[in-house]
This record gives C-alpha cells, sequence and structure tokens, in this order.
C-alpha cells in the first residue's frame, strides 16, 4: 500500500497519481493542504526521504522568501512546513519504509517495484 501526499492542482501531483493507479497500485492519497502533516509526520517523511528540511521544501515558493526561510535552522524550516503546508515539495509517495518525491513522477517506479 502506497501513500501519496498530494496536490490535486500540481501537474507533477496529478501525474504521478495517475502512474501510480496505472500500476494498479492501492494508494491513500492525502490532500496535505486540507489536512496538514504534523512535526511529527514531516520528520518521519524527511527521515523516510532521507533529505534535509530545506530538501523537502519548495524553496522559490513567495511563502518561503515571505518567512525569510533562506537561513533557518532546521527546526525553524520544518515548523514552516507543518504552519504552510504549501511549503512541502510535491508530490510525495511512501510504502512506510521508503519514500521518494514524484519529480518527475517516473521517480516513484522504484517504489512501486520494491511492492509489487
Amino acid at each position: 500500500m502506497l501513500t501519496i501526499y498530494h496536490n490535486p492542482r500540481c501537474s507533477k501531483s496529478r501525474q504521478t497519481l495517475a502512474l501510480i493507479e496505472e500500476q494498479k497500485h492501492e494508494v491513500t492519497i492525502v490532500e496535505y493542504l486540507k489536512t496538514p502533516l504534523s512535526i511529527a509526520e514531516i520528520e518521519t517523511l524527511m527521515s523516510l526521504l532521507k533529505v534535509s528540511p530545506k530538501e523537502m521544501m519548495r524553496t522559490k515558493e513567495a511563502e518561503f522568501k515571505a518567512q525569510n526561510l533562506a537561513n533557518a535552522d532546521d527546526a525553524t524550516l520544518i515548523a514552516a512546513m507543518a504552519a504552510t503546508p504549501k511549503l512541502i515539495e510535491r508530490p510525495i509517495v511512501t510504502d512506510n519504509t521508503r519514500a521518494i518525491i514524484g519529480r518527475p513522477p517516473e521517480n516513484v517506479l522504484s517504489l512501486m517495484q520494491a511492492n509489487k
């Protein structure tokens, strides 16, 4: 079972979800803009992704600049993603043991192969 942290307004997120569905994988869809992630959930995803907080963020979003996050510490960045979910890179797909950012959408193929 896969989980996609999805933004239906994002073309890459839609493409990634379509790819998962084409491969007939069961998927749980979490619209993280409607149901924001907790700090603990963000930390878990970071660990599964094996990335730093900044690597999990959309640094080109206006909110990133507006919140002056360029030189922020990790705790501040994680708190910013919890408070402003739009800052989280998308889509993220996980099988609860690993996670991948679906940019490009084909990145999720390796995760799906491991879950056949």
